[in-house]
C-alpha cells in the first residue's frame, strides 16, 4: 500500500476507533451485549474504570486522526496496550468459564484494532 494510501486509511481507523471507543464500547459494557463486553458477575467499579480510560483514549485517537504521524507513540501505545489487554483476557477467559462470552465479544475486537492500526502506520516515522 502507498504511503499516502496507508496514511489516510489510518486517519480513517483512527477517527472510527476513536468514536467506538468513546460511543460504543460504553454502549456495548452497559446496553447492547454486556455478556460479551464487562465481567460477570458485574463490577460496576471495574467497569467504570475501563469505560472512563477507553473514552479518554478516544477522544486522543480522534484527535490523532488529524495528524497520525505526529501522535506515533498514543498509536503504539494503543495497538500494544490492546494486545496485552486483549491477551490477559483470552487467558482469564480460558480459564474462567464465566468470562466465555469474552472470546467473541471484546477479545477479537481488541485483536482487531491491535492489527489494523499496526498495518496501517508507517513503518519508519520522523522523530
Amino acid at each position: 500500500m502507498l504511503h499516502e494510501n496507508r496514511l489516510r486509511c489510518l486517519k480513517i481507523a483512527l477517527y472510527i476507533f476513536g468514536v467506538i471507543f468513546i460511543a460504543g464500547v460504553p454502549a456495548m459494557m452497559m446496553w447492547i451485549w454486556p455478556s460479551g463486553w464487562s465481567w460477570t458477575p458485574p463490577q460496576p467499579e471495574y467497569e467504570q474504570m475501563i469505560m472512563g480510560i477507553y473514552v479518554t483514549l478516544g477522544i486522543f485517537l480522534v484527535r490523532a486522526a488529524k495528524d497520525p504521524l505526529a501522535h506515533a507513540s498514543l498509536i503504539w501505545f494503543t495497538i500494544f496496550s490492546s494486545i496485552v489487554h486483549a491477551g490477559i483476557m483470552l487467558v482469564q477467559a480460558m480459564v474462567d468459564e464465566t468470562e466465555k462470552a469474552n472470546l467473541a465479544g471484546d477479545i477479537p475486537a481488541l485483536f482487531l484494532v491491535a492489527f489494523v492500526l499496526w498495518y496501517l502506520m508507517p513503518r519508519r516515522t520522523r522523530t
